[in-house]
Order: structure tokens, then C-alpha cells, then sequence
């Protein structure tokens, strides 16, 4: 399906572009706490929104 070569670029490619996106959130930590303050409210918030959605469908299936 795919060959030797191609095979080791992915894996090569994959690791470095892991490592490189490490490395700029690394970099840009500190900005993104400044400006993204409340993130992780409104996250929570709209997951428990699609979990009760789907609380509501399950029990009016029913």
C-alpha cells in the first residue's frame, strides 16, 4: 500500500510537526492565558448544553 520511504517521511513528518506545535504553544503559554481568560467556561458550559440535548432526546424517545 504504501512504501518504505513514505512510510518513514510520515512518521518523521508526525513527530516533527508534533514537536514543533509543542514548542510554539510553549511559546505563546503565557499570551493565551492573558486573552483567553474564560475559555474554559464557556467549554463547559456548551458541552453540559449538548450532553442535556442529548439527555432530552434519549428520554422524550422513549
Amino acid at each position: 500500500m504504501f512504501s518504505t520511504g513514505q512510510l518513514i517521511f510520515a512518521g518523521l513528518f508526525f513527530v516533527a510537526f508534533v514537536v514543533i506545535t509543542i514548542i510554539s504553544y510553549q511559546k505563546d503559554k503565557k499570551l493565551h492565558e492573558k486573552n483567553y481568560k474564560g475559555v474554559k467556561w464557556v467549554g463547559l458550559f456548551f458541552t453540559l448544553f449538548i450532553i442535556i440535548l442529548f439527555l432530552i432526546k434519549f428520554f422524550l424517545k422513549n
